[in-house]
């Protein structure tokens, strides 16, 4: 998808629960020549998804950890929350880390629940947006 058909589908979205525990990620490079390329490198690399424990009376506020370098280490510590998003003014749910982390201080990410257990995301730094993401929860393990 470009990143516009992206920004329609992440419009079209309400935020939903934050997702709880852990999250497989994808980074995407929207509408780019070799995003596959992209996406499969990030992840082998670089970031891995989130663990989110989240807290509240509707689990709308807490914390995510970055899963990141090919270890998947759990670094890069947000709070999340409830708030207006940058991208269109409608709630969503943010990943702040202005307050909890040095080195990503200047990043937000935003995330919706586009369908069951899958989110779509933006990454802002500072006030200019740089890349989206995708989240996804593990499907429930069966008996």
């Amino acid at each position: 998808m470009t990143r516009e058909e992206l920004d329609d589908v992440y419009r079209k979205a309400k935020p939903g629960q934050l997702p709880q525990g852990d999250t497989r990620g994808t980074a995407i490079l929207a509408g780019a020549p070799f995003a596959g390329l992209f996406a499969g490198l990030a992840r082998r690399f670089a970031w891995q998804g989130k663990v989110f424990d989240s807290f509240g009376p509707n689990f709308e506020n807490g914390v995510a950890v970055n899963k990141v370098l090919p270890l998947g280490l759990n670094l890069i510590v947000a709070k999340t929350y409830r708030n207006d998003s940058w991208l269109d003014g409608k709630q969503t749910n943010v990943i702040d880390y202005s307050g909890t982390s040095l080195l990503a201080r200047a990043i937000r990410d935003e995330i919706r629940e586009v369908s069951p257990g899958l989110y779509l995301g933006k990454v802002w730094w500072g006030k200019r947006r740089i890349l989206d993401f995708a989240l996804e929860m593990p499907a429930p393990k069966t008996a």
